[in-house]
This record gives structure tokens, C-alpha cells and sequence, in this order.
């Protein structure tokens, strides 16, 4: 089911989109939970599905949304449940990473379409994973931005103390409502923090952050967030399988503070068909830092039937 939203982020879609480009800001019924879509680009154009991670939302795509419609795709661009202006289902057992990706599996079928190229970056890549691993028939052409395959990552964990000191935070947020309190703190100073201190200086703007913090600031929306990380501890994904069909780009910033490098070598190995770019000098923000390198490789891969360069 599709509506359009009453007035809510034209402002912000305005300021990401520009008049030549059609989008708008859409309200979509998905697994029974109502997910805010931005949608831009023809209907008749192929599909492509770009998932952002924590802590962000839709406006983390900004640098994409046009330069993809542009080279002649449809764009679809949802809050992931629990984010700003999307449904946030009470539990921690809602945010189970089966219902994340079918969330997307349905919202592919809101467009009347079998098939999407999937984009996902931090958890919406682990959302890409999923989906192409337990939904393979929906997934054309996968990408994966700094985000590893679940084996991978939990191989890195058991065998690598960097991962698991990199990861202590995923533990803190076990906790009830106190990561709460902390993440809310002096108008979201700590998330605040999360994005600039791990990215390369003047990444995000006062503005971007601005509404990030507006983001953060709805109702139930951190809980929400921080249910995430909750569900992947308590109930730990099984798909059906290891292996991806689906033609996989994986790219990764090399200067991620969160991720070791292996894993995105590691993740690839997983790929029947992958292509695996590693970009120096970049966080784990690559969208951001390197928004115009990660456009050109997702146009690429989207757009070539052959020839898919093997990472090992």
C-alpha cells in the first residue's frame, strides 16, 4: 500500500533533490509496520533499494538520490523501521534481523516489482546481507558499504581481539534505557560525536547534523535505533544459507574505526559473483567521504551483465 505523506520533510527533500528530479516523500505499508519512503526517479526505471545504517536515516543517501536517477534508475529510499519518520514497534524481539529484511522484500513489492538492485550501508548493509541470503529471488544486483557478511563478522569476532575492541559499544548497548539517557545527553552530543569523530573533518555539516538531531529527537526513535544492536545480540540471525547468488560489489572504506579490513575480504568470499573496492583514505562514512567514487562504481555495477572481477 502507498500514500503520500501530509507535509513532512519537503525542506529536506527539496534541498537533496532538485526540481528536474520527481520524488517524493511517501508512507508505505510493509510487514505491518508503515515505513517513510522517499521515492524519486521514472516508475518504469529499474528499481534500486538504499538502506542506511546507524545512526542515520534516509537524508544519509543525499549524495546519491539524484546522480542515481540520473543514469536511469527508480530510487527508494526508506527510514528503516524504528527510524525518524517510520513506524517504531515496541519489543526488542520487532527488530529481529528476519523482519528487517522482510521490510524490504515487501517494499520491493510496493513498487509492483519482483526484482531490485539492493544498496546497504553499516546495518542496512547487514540488511543487504540478509535479504539476499533469505530472499534471494528478490536481490538483482547486490552492494555492500562497509558492512560484513554475519559470518564473517562473527568468525572476526572469535578470532580477532581488534574486532572485538572495536565492537565494545554493540555491548554497552545491551542495556536498558540507559544507553537511552546517554545517546539523548546533551542534544545528542555522544551520536553527535559518533558521526564526527570517526569521519574525515567537515564530513557533516552543522546542518546535516541538524537534522540528524531532529531525527534522533522523535518519539521512541533511539529506543528504536538501539533495538537493533538488542535483537542482533538476544536473537542472532540464521539464514538459510551462506552463500550469495546475487552479482555482489562490496566496497570499504580502509580507515573504518569500527570494522577491520579483513572483513570486507572475508565478506567477499562469500559472493559467487564479487567485485570487492577498497578505497584508502576513506572511514567508514564512505558514502560521504567518497560519494562520488561509490555513485560511479553502484552505476557500474548496476549497468554491467558481465565480466564481474573476482576478489580472490
Amino acid at each position: 500500500m502507498r500514500s503520500t505523506e501530509p507535509p513532512v520533510a519537503e525542506t529536506d527533500l527539496e534541498s537533496v533533490v532538485p526540481p528536474t528530479v520527481t520524488a517524493e516523500s511517501t508512507v508505505r505499508t510493509v510487514n505491518g509496520v508503515e515505513l517513510h519512503v522517499v521515492a524519486a526517479g521514472d516508475t518504469a526505471d529499474p528499481a534500486v533499494v538504499l538502506l542506511h545504517g546507524f545512526p542515520e536515516f534516509w537524508y544519509g543517501w543525499r549524495a546519491q538520490i539524484t546522480p542515481l536517477v540520473e543514469a536511469g534508475y527508480r530510487v527508494l529510499v526508506p527510514d528503516q523501521r524504528g527510524y525518524n519518520r517510520s513506524e517504531k514497534p515496541t519489543g526488542v524481539r520487532a527488530y529481529q534481523t528476519p523482519e528487517l529484511s522482510a521490510d524490504i522484500a515487501a517494499l520491493i513489492a510496493t513498487e509492483g516489482r519482483e526484482t531490485a538492485h539492493v544498496v546497504g550501508h553499516d546495518w542496512g548493509g547487514m540488511v543487504a546481507w540478509d535479504l539476499a541470503l533469505r530472499y534471494p529471488e528478490t536481490v538483482d544486483r547486490l552492494a555492500i558499504i562497509n558492512a560484513p557478511h554475519p559470518v564473517a563478522y562473527r568468525r572476526q569476532l572469535r578470532s580477532n581481539p581488534e574486532q572485538l575492541r572495536r565492537s565494545w559499544y554493540a555491548m554497552g548497548f545491551q542495556l536498558p534505557w540507559l544507553p537511552e539517557i546517554a545517546c539523548r545527553y546533551d542534544d545528542h552530543r555522544l551520536l553527535e560525536r559518533a558521526l564526527r569523530d570517526t569521519a574525515a573533518p567537515g564530513t557533516f555539516s552543522n546542518a546535516d547534523l541538524d537534522r540528524y538531531r531532529r531525527a534522533w529527537g522523535r518519539d521512541g526513535a533511539l529506543t528504536g535505533m538501539l533495538n537493533w544492536y538488542r535483537a542482533a545480540a538476544r536473537y542472532p540471525p540464521r539464514p538459510p544459507t551462506e552463500r550469495v547468488d546475487a552479482p555482489t560489489l562490496v566496497i570499504w572504506g580502509e580507515d573504518d574505526a569500527a570494522l577491520v579490513s579483513a572483513l570486507a575480504i572475508d565478506s567477499a568470499g562469500f559472493c559467487r559473483e564479487r567485485r570487492l573496492e577498497l578505497l584508502p583514505e576513506t572511514s567508514h562514512w564512505a558514502p560521504h567521504e567518497a560519494a562520488e567514487a561509490v555513485t560511479a562504481l553502484l552505476c557500474e555495477h548496476f549497468g554491467a551483465n558481465a565480466g564481474v572481477r573476482s576478489a580472490r
